[in-house]
């Protein structure tokens, strides 16, 4: 591979941020005991012990001593979440450091991967800049092996939405480093944005087979979940909450166990898991977000917008806003609803700029709340470009608002067709073809579809649940059988696969239908 030439360079003042093995049953039960129960002391969860498992990228050397920068190095080194003030200090002294010793690669290393995790937490996208300039000049004044700064160029693409050059970077990570475990997650990551399972799964057991641990387990309970293993993630999930090691990587992974146990419809155990992750480390504002999603979901709805504000107000993320701003419009409050809309076009703008793929939140938003046509043409290239399930799915619903049913049920299939990956059981995408059936007639198929996304997740969304009890309604109850009539397949009906969306379609007369 061609590394373009560059001169070291450090680039001046940070931006200002926006105010183990696997455990046994027993052991897991009583994580989620102890969870659900909110026993904390010291800001950390009480768990049984757990085998350690070294962390750092040269296992090596020796254990640093505890301290912010140490605990810092360590983290970022293994690729784990690190606490806002550890990361602070680490970027502080590889700046002063690198000052002085602009040529050395793999300090140049360091501060792109803790810029990259930086960006991460708190939303500030003037970071990912930054930590490119440091990966690529690691790259020219680094030894010409340097798998450590690819890896954080694979991270930091996976963390801008761009799955093609994760797919590259974390590629060439693993050639020249087969056995370094730390290319494989990003790479994970970059084969599912693609919509490519099968490299997923054969990438997952990969780092299984060289790695153990929290961050692994963590790993493995994504692509579970993605693949429909429900039980599989859950318990994979608890595992890696049960081993971390430190509060900011365990606050991390209660989070993820409270977007799945929030997936499969359980306000009341998603929001212990993610109060249970804010005590562990009040930064991680993903977990804020959450907790104004359940809260939401429980009719508590002052809490749910204090959360929501106070998410925002420290990591003013677009998926958030949007959120936000749909609560408000089900609240009947619509001049707040459309602040939170101009914040969305606002940070997706200034993401934009700094190389964040953003398409698929702002698509999904003008479907629903903006042009339907516009949002068809942003995800029509987004799928030419990263064809994963998500977008297949945002895809099929913007054709369907903008009037174009035929079409839009391929999408929608694809997304919930396990041959193709859509294994995963999601509330929303079961709504979306639901609809898409409903008004093409499919009367069997619409009732079965919008009956499983209220028995996946009953509180899914705030505007569309009343939209799919009505929908049921109109239905109606299924025709009785004639016993003499051969049974109805229940099986999903025959669709062409979906290669290449129709031209964007013009809008029905009226404007688009109802959800």
């Amino acid at each position: 591979m061609e590394i373009e030439e560059r001169q070291p360079v450090l680039t001046g003042l940070q931006p200002q941020e926006p105010s183990g093995a696997r455990l046994s049953p027993v052991a897991r039960r009583v994580l989620i005991g102890v969870v659900a129960g909110g026993a904390v002391l010291g800001g950390v969860l009480v768990l049984l012990p757990s085998v350690r498992h070294p962390s750092a990228r040269h296992p090596a050397a020796p254990r640093p001593a505890a301290g912010p920068l140490n605990r810092a190095m360590t983290a970022v080194g293994a690729g784990v979440p690190a606490a806002l003030p550890d990361l602070a200090a680490l970027i502080g002294d590889r700046e002063a450091y690198l000052r002085a010793h602009p040529r050395d690669g793999q300090s140049w290393a360091v501060l792109g991967d803790a810029y990259v995790e930086r960006a991460r937490r708190t939303a500030t996208p003037a970071y990912y800049a930054k930590a490119e300039d440091a990966l690529r000049t690691s790259l020219t004044v680094g030894p010409r092996a340097n798998p450590e700064a690819l890896d954080g160029l694979a991270t930091l693409a996976v963390a801008r939405g761009d799955f093609r050059a994760a797919k590259k970077w974390g590629e060439e990570a693993v050639r020249l480093a087969p056995k370094r475990w730390t290319a494989y997650p990003p790479l994970i990551d970059a084969y599912t944005g693609l919509g490519d399972y099968k490299a997923t799964r054969k990438t997952l057991d990969k780092l299984l087979g060289l790695r153990t641990g929290p961050t692994v387990m963590a790993r493995a309970a994504r692509v579970y979940w993605d693949r429909g293993w429900r039980e599989d993630a859950v318990a994979s999930i608890a595992d890696a909450a049960a081993a971390a090691k430190t509060p900011a990587e365990q606050a991390v992974f209660l989070e993820q166990a409270g977007d799945l146990a929030w997936e499969r419809g359980d306000r009341e155990q998603s929001l212990s898991y993610y109060e249970a992750a804010l005590r562990a480390d009040p930064d991680e504002h993903g977990a804020l977000a959450g907790r104004g999603r359940a809260l939401a979901a429980l009719g508590r709805t002052s809490e749910a917008l204090r959360a929501y504000r106070s998410a925002l107000a420290k990591r003013p993320a677009p998926r958030y806003a949007l959120e936000l701003g749909e609560l408000y419009e089900k609240l009947g409050l619509s001049r707040n609803a459309r602040a939170q809309y101009d914040l969305l076009r606002e940070r997706v703008r200034q993401e934009t700029a700094a190389g964040v793929d953003d398409e698929l939140v702002l698509g999904l938003f003008e479907a629903d709340h903006g042009d339907p046509v516009e949002a068809v043409r942003r995800l029509h290239a987004e799928w030419l470009r990263q064809p994963g399930i998500p977008v297949a799915d945002a895809l099929g619903w913007a054709l369907h608002r903008a009037g174009d049913n035929e079409d839009a049920l391929k999408f929608a299939t694809r997304a919930t067709d396990k041959e193709h990956g859509g294994g995963v059981r999601s509330a929303l995408y079961a709504y979306h073809r639901g609809q898409i059936e409903r008004d093409l007639d499919l009367a069997g198929p619409a009732r079965r579809h919008l009956a499983e996304a209220l028995r996946v997740n009953p509180y899914f969304s705030p505007l569309l649940v009343p939209q799919a009890h009505q929908a049921l309604a109109a239905l109606g109850e299924p025709p009785v059988q004639d016993p003499n009539e051969p049974e109805e397949d229940p099986g999903d009906p025959s669709t062409p696969e979906p290669s290449e969306p129709a031209p964007t379609p013009t809008p029905a007369p009226g404007g688009p239908g109802t959800r």
